[in-house]
């Protein structure tokens, strides 16, 4: 046997699956679903009736909840479709960076500091003017299948 240490890295995380799977039948408007590898929102479902040979079919419509594009999937409704975890979590911010980078206090206290601004021109003219004019804001991130954006913001007050 060889005394020498092993040394394991390992770039797994902890386990936990992105997504979980879900009967096509079940998923309804407003819902979350994955289309192309992508978690997105679904705006509409339709339902085709079973034909001569074969199974009832999902026709889903649904957005990216990242980058707001619209993606479509035809799915049997007997079969299983991947459905993102999608969190929501309220951060207050602290500041923003030079380089699109903003600086988040969690609800513990510590600080996050690896979220860009967001990409969409309203809600990044927002962020930045009531920054500007020192207003307590706390913005809404979205987080899903290992991505992360701001996608709301909420004014608290004055600082």
């Amino acid at each position: 046997m060889s005394d020498e240490e092993h040394q394991f890295e390992s770039k797994a995380d902890a386990g936990a699956s992105k997504t979980y799977p879900q009967q096509a039948g079940t998923i309804r408007k407003s819902g979350y679903i994955v289309i192309k590898g992508r978690p997105c929102k679904v705006v509409e479902v339709s339902t085709s009736k079973t034909g001569k040979h074969g199974h009832a079919k999902c026709h889903f419509v649904a957005i990216d909840i990242f980058t707001g594009k619209r993606l479509e999937d035809i799915v049997p409704s007997s079969h299983n479709c991947d459905v993102p975890h999608v969190n929501r979590t309220d951060y207050q911010l602290i500041d923003i960076s030079e380089d699109g980078f903003v600086s988040l206090l969690t609800d513990n206290g510590n600080t996050k500091d690896d979220l860009r601004l967001p990409t969409d021109d309203s809600l990044l003219s927002q962020i930045k003017d009531g920054f500007a004019e020192g207003k307590d804001l706390v913005v809404s991130v979205m987080s899903a299948m290992g991505e992360e954006q701001i996608n709301a913001l909420k004014d608290i007050g004055p600082k």
